[in-house]
């Protein structure tokens, strides 16, 4: 039945759009393995690109940071130390020491908060390389390090790589860390995951709006782009709450039948439970839409919302606040592992 309803669907017209490899990967468990454990509560993945995959992402290490919360104290000191482990590893393949002179990127709007994090995160970089140049005695725990944000070319008018490599050409780093807020099509990974990753970046592209890529191909230096999923698109919202209302259907058929039901005074996770939706549940629930598979339904809804203009990029309503605890664990993962502080 599922077929006969998608026939029409044409899936790259209505391509799904994320900047999270995990979110593709995640989809074909048979070709993508990656490294898997958790730190402190939070879960570390690190998976490695060839050259042949299909997924259309650039050959390199993609390294993921699933969490569920920064605003309490002690949840974002914890992210903030697995983020700084990490990120120290992720450096060190790529040879760092005391000597590698770094240039930090805050990509994104200032004057709109959900891609704010970059030039958050900037502003909040422990600068170094004025004193080097100074000859100014400097500490041996740090290291050369400069930083800004080049805004956008909306407001610029000028490519945001073209600046960049202005940039690069006259403070003439060894290394380039590159922050962005990204895209995810996944609800459960907005602000809350981070992806780190040396293949460089394409300002823009998780919402349809790529720029000039930002690479070791395209600058001549190694790239280590982080970033963090503060938004994704309603179509996203829509097929996930459709699967949702089935696992909350599920659960509560087979467990409203339990004894342990009487028990229960409070709202459950369902999400957190075995629930396995049979298809006579998802028929009997939603009828032919129940039967559609998750690509299939996130694509009727693209195809639903698109040429309306009602597929928005949507952002949680606290965003402000979480954007600026965000930017702490960034700021914090960057500053402690280009300096031994």
């Amino acid at each position: 039945m599922g077929d006969d309803l998608m026939h029409k669907i044409d899936l790259e017209k209505y391509e799904i759009r994320t900047d999270m490899a995990i979110d593709l990967t995640e989809k074909d468990k048979e070709n993508y393995k990656p490294i898997t454990y958790v730190k402190n509560n939070v879960k570390v993945s690190w998976l490695d690109l060839g050259k042949d995959n299909n997924i259309g992402k650039k050959p390199g290490s993609y390294l993921t940071l699933e969490f569920e919360d920064v605003t309490d104290d002690d949840a974002k000191k914890n992210v903030s130390m697995v983020f700084k482990e990490e990120l120290t590893n992720m450096l060190l393949k790529l040879g760092f020491n005391k000597n590698t002179k770094t240039l930090v990127i805050g990509l994104g709007n200032i004057k709109s908060t959900p891609d704010a994090l970059g030039p958050f995160v900037s502003d909040k970089i422990i600068v170094t390389k004025h004193f080097f140049d100074m000859g100014v005695s400097v500490e041996d725990k740090f290291s050369c390090v400069s930083s800004f944000y080049p805004g956008v070319t909306g407001t610029t008018g000028i490519e945001t790589s073209d600046l960049i490599q202005g940039v690069k050409d006259v403070v003439k780093p060894d290394l380039l860390i590159v922050v962005d807020a990204l895209s995810s099509s996944s609800i459960s990974r907005v602000n809350k995951s981070i992806q780190v990753s040396d293949a460089g970046i394409s300002p823009g592209s998780g919402i349809g709006n790529k720029r000039k890529e930002i690479s070791k191909e395209t600058l001549g230096i190694p790239v280590i782009a982080i970033g963090v999923p503060t938004v994704t698109s309603a179509a996203v919202i829509v097929s996930d709450t459709i699967n949702y209302m089935i696992k909350n259907y599920a659960y509560n058929k087979n467990f409203s039948k339990s004894k342990a039901s009487k028990l229960v005074t409070k709202p459950v996770n369902y999400l957190n439970k075995e629930v396995l939706a049979t298809n006579d549940d998802k028929k009997t629930f939603l009828g032919l839409v129940g039967l559609l598979s998750e690509e299939e339904l996130i694509s009727l809804t693209y195809e639903v919302l698109t040429p309306i203009g009602y597929n928005l990029m949507v952002t949680p309503k606290e965003v402000d606040f979480v954007i600026e605890k965000l930017s702490d664990v960034i700021s914090y993962g960057i500053n402690h592992s280009l300096n031994e502080i």
